[in-house]
């Protein structure tokens, strides 16, 4: 929790994934939760369930007594206040020695959180940065806070399978060149499909012009544990990364990790302030034990955990590969423009020779066998696979989308791909502060060409903004919205999730 006089002081980090050894089966957090849960204390605090015993009988039942015990508020002493170093300050410290990081924080509101405290940090009111274009809404949502200004760089694009990559250090650079008032890089790795940029490259770069590098690694908390799986990006010479420790590495939804590196192109302190100014005054002492224990399970079993699961993947994936009309999408791919690695914990199907979409088949699987996967695409089935996941469920789902594909395919049947519209190399008309907070009407979608938009529109998964707050709206994006909506996406951030209305700046 976030409570006590140090906690936005440095925890200092270790030389790598490995780190602390002697500290690192300990879990300083989760076991002083448990030590006051469990030992029957007077509990006149919040919340109001007293540990369970005012809390509905089905939700009781649902997660049971001891969870809702464990539900404590913050300012507890022997948990984040009394002694320091804190066992709340201890846990933070761990994952920061764990990860190779000067300083980590516990996020309660996901990467998000991470992303709104980073462009406060290094994007204040009037700051320009580079903005990978397909950065998440939340970088762009936290640019709405912060008043900062982006320059966007575009990723590599496959055309084919209609999916973004990574940025190119190249682009990077030109991006750079035509800011340099920049006072910070944003880029993403890996992306939802796991592709990995290079990060080192992109690293030398962004340094090159003085400015620090910040990586969005949601996607890859276990990157660093295993010799089969990329490598961390503070390893590769970012100055800030995100994980989000519950997408793959087993603490809860909602929980991620934010690390600033040693490197001192990051200030540890205006990230704290930031934290402050983000944090609830109630964060739950669940997700922060989630993250403590998820810690230590990486940094004590992370590899073995990781070496089961990679087996079991490779047999799917051979499967898989064996099915008429799909592709596996993967290491193939490694070496092209923005694909300087892979993470093999993300099977992408491409469904395209079974002539259906993903959408359908991922309906089919969900329909006839309850199989529920991370992403659909026109093209592309994504299945997220964790550190610890069964190989029986995994040869299971192997089986279960050989029988859906001959069961629906299509056999001569072209599944045309929603190409997302190529981002102009221009600045935005307005401010994403100014547009967001400005004096907007909602108009008809039809109307609001060439106006200027209000919102962040993304197509969710994966919450790449198509439009955001600040960018006239051009026919090109008005379509290609329309067109993901009638193919069975949802949009996130728009006011009409039906893409009827959309707010926009009032003229005049």
């Amino acid at each position: 929790m976030a409570g006590g006089q140090t906690t936005d002081g440095p925890a200092q980090g270790g030389g790598g994934p490995s780190g602390a050894a002697s500290e690192q089966p300990t879990a300083p957090y989760l076991d002083a939760v448990a030590a006051y849960a469990f030992r029957g204390p007077g509990r006149f605090h919040v919340p109001g369930h007293k540990g369970g015993e005012g809390a509905d009988p089905g939700l009781r039942h649902a997660i049971g007594d001891s969870a809702l015990a464990m539900d404590v508020p913050q300012d507890i002493h022997g948990i984040d206040i009394g002694p320091v170093p804190t066992p709340y300050e201890r846990a933070e410290a761990l994952a920061a020695s764990a990860y190779g990081a000067q300083r980590t924080w516990f996020l309660t509101n996901g990467a998000t959180q991470g992303n709104h405290a980073l462009a406060l940090a290094l994007a204040p009111l009037g700051a320009r940065v580079v903005v990978q274009r397909n950065s998440h809404a939340s970088l762009v949502d936290g640019l709405v806070l912060s008043g900062g200004l982006p320059a966007f760089v575009n990723p590599e694009v496959d055309d084919g399978l209609g999916m973004a990559h990574g940025v190119t250090p190249e682009a990077l650079r030109e991006a750079l060149a035509g800011a340099p008032e920049a006072r910070a890089a944003f880029v993403t790795s890996p992306t939802y499909y796991g592709i990995v940029a290079d990060v080192p490259a992109l690293a030398e770069v962004a340094h090159a012009a003085g400015v620090p590098l910040a990586v969005d690694q949601s996607w890859g908390p276990h990157f660093g544990f295993h010799p089969d799986v990329p490598a961390s990006a503070l390893a590769e010479g970012a100055d800030a990364v995100l994980t989000s420790t519950h997408k793959i590495a087993g603490s809860l939804t909602q929980s991620a990790m934010l690390h600033v590196a040693a490197t001192g192109r990051v200030d540890a302190s205006a990230v704290g302030r930031a934290m402050r100014l983000l944090r609830s005054t109630s964060p739950s002492s669940l997700l922060m034990a989630s993250l403590d224990a998820a810690r230590r399970q990486l940094a004590m079993h992370g590899e073995a955990m990781l070496h089961e699961t990679l087996a079991a993947v490779r047999a799917t994936r051979a499967k898989l590969a064996t099915v008429p009309g799909l592709a596996v999408v993967g290491p193939e791919l490694v070496g092209r423009p923005g694909v300087a690695g892979w993470d093999p914990l993300r099977i992408v199907l491409d469904v395209r020779g079974t002539g259906r979409t993903g959408y359908e088949v991922a309906d089919s699987l969900r329909q006839a066998y309850d199989v529920n996967v991370e992403l659909a695409t026109a093209a592309t089935a994504v299945l997220v696979v964790g550190i610890g996941e069964a190989p029986r469920a995994l040869e299971r789902v192997a089986g279960d989308v050989d029988e859906i594909v001959k069961r629906i395919a299509r056999a001569g049947r072209d599944v045309p791909v929603v190409q997302p519209p190529r981002a102009p190399r221009t600045r935005m008309a307005v401010a994403p502060r100014d547009a967001f907070l400005g004096d907007a009407e909602e108009v008809a979608v039809g109307d609001a060409v060439g106006r200027v938009s209000c919102e962040s529109i993304a197509g969710y998964p994966p919450g790449i903004p198509a439009l955001l707050p600040g960018e006239r709206i051009t026919e090109e994006v008005v379509a290609y919205l329309r067109e993901i909506v009638a193919g069975g996406a949802r949009l996130h951030g728009a006011s009409d999730p039906h893409f009827r209305r959309v707010n926009v700046l009032r003229e005049g």
